[in-house]
């Protein structure tokens, strides 16, 4: 099983849905970087459930514990590991089907690959949960990259066929903060429709997904590899990461089929004395490497596959075919919870390359200007 990621800054986690507890190993900071805790504690907010009807009614707090690399609200150097403790499981929700294989969950390749070892409490390494450590961790890098004049802003571009407003790409674009048990959307009219479509289909017992729109400004020029490490590659292996994400375009994307050359193509022009484009149909990426314009993604995000309709499938253990009704707790749609994921890994991966770039100590003393 490999659960690291990353070249100058890697990520490790760990855990599992129903273990004692979640957690994340960072690696590759300099020392002397500040960590806040505040910032980590509202990103925590962000994703965590609130037993509201739009997420699953099972609520933790969601605490971080740094159990090193951390001192005085600063980076020691070392590895920095953290701990987000699970206080509110009931595995006994899982016991009753547990021999029945969850149509589009990971439980049939997880038996196929671990040969019944995994632990699949909950979904166990496979879970959602195991994404409460990863925005801690990313959220550190988040500040680092604040610090360097990076900004990276995730919305909800769509939600169960609702769809925010659109997203311009233009230089210096000020995105609004996300609020405290909030959407994150650019207009926050929309909030109420998608709730009501969310409502709609849990209280049906089916769920909804969802695209998620990823814009970052300030990024230099120059930064990615041609090929195997290209932004898009880095960026798109973090987020099949996600649990659910199911597909991933740059720019105009899969609408670039149908489009001529003469369309696609962002016009070179200078701008207050810097090269730019004129438009930014490929995302702020040519040929793998940043160009300094907006880096611009979107992501789709399946349905939750944990709905409470009666689904055929088989049962693994007798080879039988039989009827699932799931119980437990689950989200109707995960999209708005799965925002803050999205950019706080974003925030990770563009760490990681900026540091294969420049260096470890540029974290801290700032990026060279292009």
């Amino acid at each position: 099983m490999k659960n690291t990621f990353g070249n100058t800054v890697s990520m490790t986690i760990f855990g599992e849905s129903h273990g004692p507890a979640v957690g994340a190993v960072l690696d590759g900071l300099a020392a002397g970087l500040p960590v806040d805790e505040a910032a980590i504690a509202a990103a925590m907010d962000r994703r965590r459930a609130r037993g509201d009807g739009l997420s699953t009614a099972r609520t933790e707090a969601d605490a971080v514990e740094f159990l090193s690399g951390v001192y005085n609200g600063h980076t020691t150097g070392t590895a920095i590991t953290l701990m987000v403790r699970n206080l509110n499981t009931r595995s006994g929700d899982y016991a009753k089907t547990a021999d029945l294989l969850r149509p589009g969950h990971a439980d049939y390749t997880a038996y196929a690959k671990y040969e019944g070892y995994q632990d699949a409490r909950g979904g166990g390494h496979f879970s959602g949960r195991i994404t409460a450590a990863s925005v801690a961790a990313g959220t550190i890098c988040e500040t680092v990259l604040n610090s360097l004049g990076v900004r990276v802003y995730t919305h909800i571009a769509e939600c169960a066929g609702v769809k925010d407003a659109p997203l311009s790409s233009a230089a210096g674009l000020v995105m609004p903060q996300p609020q405290p048990g909030h959407f994150a959307l650019l207009d926050p009219e929309k909030e109420a429709p998608m709730q009501e479509a969310i409502r709609a289909a849990g209280s049906e017992g089916d769920s909804v997904g969802g695209v998620l729109e990823t814009i970052v400004t300030g990024l230099p020029a120059g930064i990615g590899e041609p090929w195997f490490d290209s932004v898009e590659s880095e960026l798109a292996h973090l987020m099949f990461a996600i649990p659910a994400c199911k597909g991933i375009e740059f720019g105009a994307g899969f609408a670039f089929a149908g489009l001529r050359g003469s369309q696609a193509n962002d016009p070179f022009t200078m701008q207050n004395g810097r090269v730019a484009t004129a438009t930014n149909k490929n995302g702020g990426v040519n040929g793998g490497i940043t160009n300094g314009m907006p880096l611009v993604f979107r992501t789709v995000l399946k349905p939750t596959p944990s709905i409470y309709k009666e689904q055929h499938t088989v049962d693994y253990i007798s080879k039988t075919d039989a009827q699932l009704q799931i119980k437990g707790r689950h989200d109707p749609c995960i999209v708005p919870r799965a925002a803050v994921v999205q950019n706080t890994l974003t925030a990770f991966g563009l760490l990681d390359l900026l540091s294969v770039r420049y260096g470890t100590l540029a974290q801290k003393h700032g990026l060279p200007q292009v």
